[in-house]
């Protein structure tokens, strides 16, 4: 695999003093050797895409955290492109930490992700922590060809060990042939109508989800069911299945996700 260069700028100026407005694009290519090769890897303020190593023909990129962010008022986007025949893994190197400004503005931070005709596409980032008294919107939009295969997992946590949580709202749209597939909104933290009772979160602090697009679930649909207490699997109406875990914390989430790659695989 070759190694590109990688361009890394500072902050930009918005009309919050403090904000930042960033943009990270990665772009995963076949190699012609049945491999996958990076051809795009750009990264600004906070977002630093690293290429770091392959496996299984899949390339593998890290994204490593420049500076503190989401702050309230940052602007973040990360653009993720698997052209045709290509597998990329993209994981990042710690947790996403969303910490407020002083006058508590909102940060925003939105993911695009594209794969190709027989494209594979692993998003593994590490947990997402909603710091008190931040206010932060993350949109996760995910366009797929026909033949796609797409592995999505997000952890959120709402606080910091013995704080309140900040305000969190995550979107997920997901798209084959640009027929919808899933489109889903999360709210929580304070002024969240119910997230804290017992039909939404019911007094956990962390949720988890496992989304797995594979053409092959057409034929072999994965079978629903409750593979431990607070987790879900809901077989969706394509070739998908998703996983919901409630829990006290990432670690415990994550053990509950893993316990459940057999339902969907």
């Amino acid at each position: 695999m070759t190694g590109p260069v990688t361009a890394m700028a500072g902050r930009k100026p918005l009309a919050h003093p403090s904000a930042v407005c960033a943009t990270a694009r990665v772009t995963a290519v076949a190699d012609g050797r049945g491999g996958s090769a990076v051809s795009v890897i750009r990264g600004e303020g906070p977002l630093a895409p690293r290429l770091t190593g392959s496996a299984d023909g899949d390339a593998r990129v890290t994204l490593v955290g420049a500076m503190s962010g989401p702050l309230g008022g940052d602007r973040l986007a990360l653009d993720v492109r698997v052209e045709d025949g290509a597998g990329l893994r993209m994981d990042s190197a710690a947790a996403t930490l969303a910490l407020p400004n002083r006058d508590d503005a909102a940060s925003r931070y939105d993911v695009r992700l594209s794969v190709g005709e027989h494209g594979r596409l692993q998003w593994r980032p590490e947990p997402l922590i909603s710091a008190s008294r931040s206010v932060l919107r993350q949109t996760v939009h995910a366009e797929l060809a026909p033949t796609a295969r797409l592995f999505l997992r997000e952890v959120s946590v709402l606080g910091r060990s013995c704080e309140e949580p900040g305000r969190l709202t995550t979107c997920l749209s997901v798209r084959i042939s640009g027929r919808p597939l899933l489109q889903q909104r999360l709210d929580f933290g304070p002024g969240a109508l119910g997230w804290d009772s017992a039909a939404v979160l019911g007094g956990h602090r962390a949720v988890g989800q496992l989304l797995v697009v594979d053409p092959e679930l057409d034929a072999a649909p994965a079978e629903p069911g409750v593979p431990s207490p607070g987790a879900v699997v809901t077989p969706l109406a394509g070739p998908a299945v998703l996983v919901t875990v409630l829990g006290e914390d990432a670690l415990a989430v994550s053990r509950v996700l893993n316990e459940a790659l057999p339902w969907v695989s």
